[in-house]
Formats: structure tokens, C-alpha cells, sequence
């Protein structure tokens, strides 16, 4: 157990690292829409489904799964600020229909790039194992 919360905390912490990578690197669009959090939440989707997939197929063990899975990709995407970055548009009534326009794309992009990601992974072939 204590080896599961050592890999979750060091993939924590480089999950983070990542997002804030990401967003120094990935300016807020002109009208207001946060690019940088949509990216990183993406990109954190669609790898979460790759390493299921891997995880389900028996090619990466549990605790690169719980590493990956729950400590990088938890660092990278986030729920907190998906949600802030859309209530600070919807203080603009200009801001409303950006607001839920990034949302909706955030959801069905999301669910598309979890859904890519398992497909992705499924297509990895195993490494023969050598004796």
C-alpha cells in the first residue's frame, strides 16, 4: 500500500509540472477561452485511456497503471480549474457563450480522447517475453 501512495505522490508531482508546462506554453485564446486547461485535460484523457488499455491488456503492471493513471494524469488535468476557468468567463455576459461553448467541447472532446486513448493502447502489441 505504501509503495502505491509513494508512486501516486512522485506521479502527483510530475503531473503538475506538466500542466504547468502546459499552461506557461499555451496562451488563453482572444475571446477569453482557457486553451492552456482545455489541452492539458485532453491530453490527460486521452493518455489515462492508453494506460487502461495497457493496464486491461496485461501489458503495464497495476502500480505503473495507479502511477500513471492516478498520479500524473490526476497532476495534469484538472477538475478545479476546468470548472473556475468557465465561471470566470460566465462573470462577462459576452463571456456566457464562450463559457459554455468550452463546456460542452471540453465534455465531448474528453470523452472522444478517452475513448481514442483506449483504442490507441489496445493497438500496442506486447513485448515477447524473453527467457
Amino acid at each position: 500500500m505504501l509503495n502505491l501512495i509513494i508512486l501516486i505522490f512522485v506521479g502527483g508531482a510530475f503531473g503538475a509540472m506538466c500542466r504547468e508546462f502546459v499552461m506557461l506554453s499555451i496562451p488563453r485564446l482572444a475571446d477569453g477561452f482557457p486553451m492552456d486547461i482545455f489541452v492539458a485535460n485532453i491530453v490527460a484523457a486521452f493518455l489515462l485511456g492508453v494506460a487502461t488499455s495497457l493496464f486491461k491488456s496485461n501489458r503495464i503492471n497495476q502500480y505503473v497503471h495507479v502511477m500513471i493513471g492516478t498520479g500524473i494524469m490526476g497532476g495534469l488535468s484538472t477538475f478545479s480549474s476546468f470548472v473556475f476557468g468557465a465561471v470566470e468567463m460566465m462573470k462577462d455576459p459576452g463571456g456566457v457563450l464562450v463559457s459554455i461553448c468550452y463546456l460542452v467541447t471540453s465534455l465531448v472532446i474528453g470523452f472522444a480522447a478517452v475513448e481514442l486513448g483506449l483504442f490507441a493502447g489496445g493497438k500496442v502489441k506486447p513485448v515477447p517475453a524473453t527467457d
